[in-house]
């Protein structure tokens, strides 16, 4: 298993204490950097050699101090001696390195003063051996973690808005739908092939664009789509006197230059674009590329509709990590360090990798898939160079994975295309390391095979289709999210369908959903096969948890094998999509490991802390807090164990023609006085937290007649009966009849317990607190009458707010509080009379601490950033004091709350679920009294 950074970090720190007194190049640098290695987990021996010949100008020769081919040199000296020099002679050494070995890094140090210097972006790291802890991830590319990633990802939305200004100017052009969308495609094999040796000699398709077309552009068009043609046609086949730019290029197949395509009109700004897009360095392009292009070419508006988001390269390895490379990664190692049949059992290996089938249902332009073929062929690669080592050898021959693994379902026809020759590229890419490997010079041209992309909807095709269920091995992807709201009437329909609703209706499931039911179908018929789709975080939190686990679990037989709680998802293109979400990894439980790995972000932001576990629940913890790891949290009508009834606010539905800010208020009045008597102060969650105003006619009490007096008044409830006359809600439209009346009428006659409904995440507490009638609270907070210290004490206790983030919903990312499914489902502990007492006193200290602040509103108190020292002081001690109500030993964190009180909540809908245990304790207390 890969260490984490924080690990690495600890054994830098003890790797620096160790070695703090080093100063002898002679005698000590191989123990050295032997040690330094193993900071990282690397065995120096597997990867790097030491004293390497290399011939220098004049036929001198040199030796390299530590030589790792491709990755690192490094040039130590004794303490004292100038690193400035030792990076000049390292240096001279990359003249008799070969050009397949020659490093990225150079490391000059004398084992106190370190020098990192990065060849490919001229950047260098300085630092003393103290603070190596404080730098190991400058070293990232140690552990395969670091491909030029600044410049590739600079380089990747370079390209991808070089092709989206081609395609914005062919589209205006008129130039549109299937033709433009292949043309586009076509033309990024062709610089892809420019840059990556495809094409052969390099440029020549640059050179094609700058010799052969006119400055005005006028013949671009005729000359690429003679090109396409050519491309299509085997060498043996083409016109004798074709000319020499066209003849030079190879012939690649005709899947992807087969079909004719109308012949573009270019202009002169038109052709100085396609030549800046040719100049373009393709070969440092990430296979993120072809999400980039897509979105490139799609607005913002048909992103949000199809729920099309993009995966970065780290986040898609999130995916497919756990899903299938860890394993095959531990299981490679563990055949390098065999001793006996090692060469057997790595051609098996290699075999079963070649068997494999992978299939993405909602693929858009490849990305997952080009990565996985990626990390698949690099399995094999390493596979090949320990059983030939430094051997020359038949690549076509004696390499078996082929982009015909990999199988792809895409919506829209663009992407689908891009997917294909995506695949190809990726295969290009593979076939590069190979040559590197092994100094060869191999091309897989003219193109044969390929990935499997169908163009169609994966929720109405039957994926034994595409793939068939029994040659299936690992499904993925990153469906499309769209909530619920936004989804359109078919999408809704499909959704009711396929999870086979009793009513017909899909509730509040979002559209991922549906992949999840269609992948667990799919799995019936070959149970082996493993699933892991990225997720909004809605599925694993709130009301969907409900709508959707216990399908999964009953009807498909599957189970949690791994999962990543939420983090933030991020993509490399234009207009980035930022959005909160999960990834889940399923099998059938006939197959489940023993082992199952959960990622948990304490920032989301941030590198992830895995975990290992028996079983996880559906809100992904632990599970051993229940004995029923399939049980789910369901809305209730009735609180389970709280004392008393928790009311929604008013709803007032009114149009905003009874709600007025401060200065609509103070206009209102200036013409209507005798309307003071009945504004009220509207207190939502935001008017609570931020100390914010809004007013509202709260006209309940006023008779006929005072309103019959006040004309502004009258033409506003005239206005709220005409809103409400208009709404497609039947009860919405019966209730026009009655403007002063709201949907939902909550008016307290005294002071009442504020709960805002939403609140931010950031927060470590909800603020929570009282408010005086005859304020008016809507329905963005929840009220809680005759409220108790001892009441508000438990519901802003950090126990609470831990259920709250584990088992409620979500708006976007903040807290969403619910009656039904957090407030009234919450385990509330037992507590004697002393103990109510104590617990009273600590929440009046939160109260008072508060009240030392008396400019600052909740949101600043809150803030996490500036929450004071004395009403954080006075929270935690509520906190340990309302803990030890629910058991003696400390919680170590939230999840180990919500661990616990997911046993209580089990208990409280399934009394029955503690028989078993209390049954083995009865008989082993009998049997001890018989002994």
């Amino acid at each position: 298993m890969r260490l984490g950074w924080d690990e690495i970090a600890r054994r830098a720190k003890a790797f620096s204490e160790e070695w703090d007194d080093a100063h002898y190049e002679k005698g000590e640098t191989q123990s050295f950097y032997n040690d330094f290695f193993e900071v990282f987990g690397i065995k120096r021996r597997q990867v790097a050699v030491y004293e390497q010949r290399v011939k220098l100008i004049e036929n001198k020769q040199g030796f390299i101090d530590l030589f790792w081919p491709r990755t690192l040199l490094i040039e130590q000296k004794s303490a004292g001696l100038r690193l400035d020099r030792a990076q000049g002679q390292a240096l001279d050494y990359l003249n008799g390195v070969h050009p397949t070995e020659q490093p990225r890094w150079i490391l000059t140090c004398d084992f106190q003063r370190w020098n990192l210097l990065d060849l490919e972006s001229g950047k260098e790291l300085r630092f003393r051996l103290a603070d190596l802890h404080k730098h190991v991830t400058a070293f990232d590319f140690m552990l395969g973690r670091k491909v030029s990633f600044e410049r590739q990802e600079t380089v990747t939305i370079k390209a991808a808005e070089l092709m989206g200004r081609i395609h914005d100017a062919l589209e205006d052009n008129n130039y549109t739908g299937h033709d433009l969308e292949r043309f586009l495609v076509r033309l990024l094999f062709c610089m892809f092939a420019d840059d990556t040796g495809i094409f052969q000699p390099k440029d020549i398709f640059l050179q094609l664009i700058e010799n052969d077309t006119l400055p005005d552009g006028s013949n671009v068009g005729r000359v690429i789509n003679e090109l396409f043609e050519v491309l299509d046609t085997p060498e043996d086949q083409r016109q004798a006197n074709l000319s020499g730019e066209l003849s030079a290029f190879p012939y690649v197949n005709g899947r992807l230059f087969r079909e004719n395509l109308r012949t573009p009109i270019f202009d002169a700004k038109m052709r100085e674009d396609l030549l800046d897009a040719c100049r373009h360095d393709w070969s440092a392009v990430s296979p993120a590329i072809f999400g980039s292009l897509f979105q490139s070419v799609m607005d913002a508006k048909e992103r949000r509709a199809k729920g099309a988001h993009y995966t970065s390269e780290e986040n898609i390895l999130k995916v497919i990590g756990p899903l299938f490379l860890d394993d095959l990664r531990e299981e490679l190692e563990a055949l390098k360090a065999r001793k006996t049949a090692k060469e057997k059992l790595l051609l098996e290996f290699q075999a079963r990798l070649s068997r494999m089938r992978f299939l993405d249902p909602a693929c858009g332009c490849g990305n997952f898939l080009v990565i996985a073929y990626r990390e698949v062929r690099r399995l094999e690669l390493e596979c090949l160079q320990e059983l030939y080592g430094n051997q020359r050898i038949d690549a076509e021959l004696m390499t078996r994975v082929t982009v015909d693994q990999f199988f792809g379902i895409e919506y829209e026809e663009f992407p689908a295309m891009i997917a294909e020759v995506a695949m190809w590229m990726a295969d290009h890419i593979a076939n590069n390391e190979i040559n590197e490997a092994f100094r060869l010079n191999y091309a897989r041209i003219p193109l044969s095979g390929g990935a499997t992309i169908c163009h169609g909807d994966a929720l109405e095709l039957d994926w034994n289709d595409v793939l068939p269920a029994e040659k299936c091995s690992f499904v993925m992807g990153n469906p499309p999210f769209v909530g619920q709201s936004y989804q359109s009437k078919a999408q809704r329909a499909q959704m009711a369908r396929i999870i086979d609703a009793p009513n017909g209706r899909a509730g509040s499931l979002d559209y991922v959903a549906a992949w999840f039911l269609k992948a667990g179908a799919y799995l019936q018929e070959n149970n082996r096969i493993r699933i892991s789709f990225v997720s909004t975080n809605s599925i694993t939190q709130g009301e969907q948890v409900a709508q959707l686990w216990p399908v999964l679990f009953d009807r498909y037989g599957l189970e949690i094998a791994f999962a990543h709680r939420t983090f933030n998802w991020f993509s490399e293109a234009r207009g980035k999509a930022h959005v909160h979400v999960v990834i889940v990894g399923l099998t059938h439980r006939n197959f489940e490991p023993k082992e199952k790995r959960l990622f948990s972000y304490p920032d989301i932001k941030a590198d992830p802390v895995e975990s290992r576990h028996s079983a996880l629940t559906t809100y992904l913890f632990d599970a051993k807090g229940a004995s029923d790891r399939h049980l789910v949290v369901k809305d209730t009508r009735k609180p389970l164990s709280a004392p008393k009834a928790m009311r929604m606010g008013s709803k007032i539905v009114d149009g905003g023609h009874l709600i007025f800010n401060n200065n609509e208020k103070a206009d209102f009045l200036a013409n209507e006085p005798a309307a003071a008597t009945y504004l009220v102060p509207l207190v939502g969650s935001r008017e609570y937290i931020h100390n914010s105003n809004r007013w509202i006619l709260s006209l309940s009490s006023a008779s006929p007649a005072e309103i019959r007096r006040m004309s502004s008044v009258v033409e506003r409830l005239r206005r709220v009966s005409e809103f409400r006359a208009t709404s497609k809600k039947a009860a919405t439209k019966k209730l026009a009849k009655f403007p002063t009346e709201f949907e939902v009428s909550t008016i307290p006659k005294d002071k009442f317990l504020v709960f805002p409904e939403v609140s931010s995440e950031r927060r470590d507490y909800v603020p929570i607190g009282w408010l005086d009638a005859p304020t008016l609270p809507s329905n963005l907070v929840q009220t809680f009458e005759d409220a108790t210290l001892y009441d508000f004490a438990i519901l802003t206790s950090r126990t609470n707010m831990a259920w709250l983030s584990h088992v409620g919903g979500r708006l976007e990312s903040r807290y969403r509080y619910s009656i039904g499914l957090v407030y009234n489902t919450f385990p509330w502990p037992e507590a004697s009379p002393a103990q109510r007492e104590r617990i009273e006193e600590l929440a009046q200290a939160v109260l008072d601490a508060r009240e030392e602040h008396p400019t600052s509103s909740l949101a600043d108190l809150y803030d996490p950033d500036t929450m004071p020292a004395n009403l954080r002081k006075a929270h935690a001690a509520l906190d340990t004091a309302v803990d030890r109500l629910y058991r003696r030993a400390p919680f170590e964190s939230d999840r180990d709350r919500v661990e616990h009180l997911f046993g209580l909540y089990e208990k409280l809908v399934n009394p029955l679920s503690d028989a078993p245990k209390q049954n083995k304790r009865t008989a082993r207390k009998r049997a001890s009294r018989k002994g």
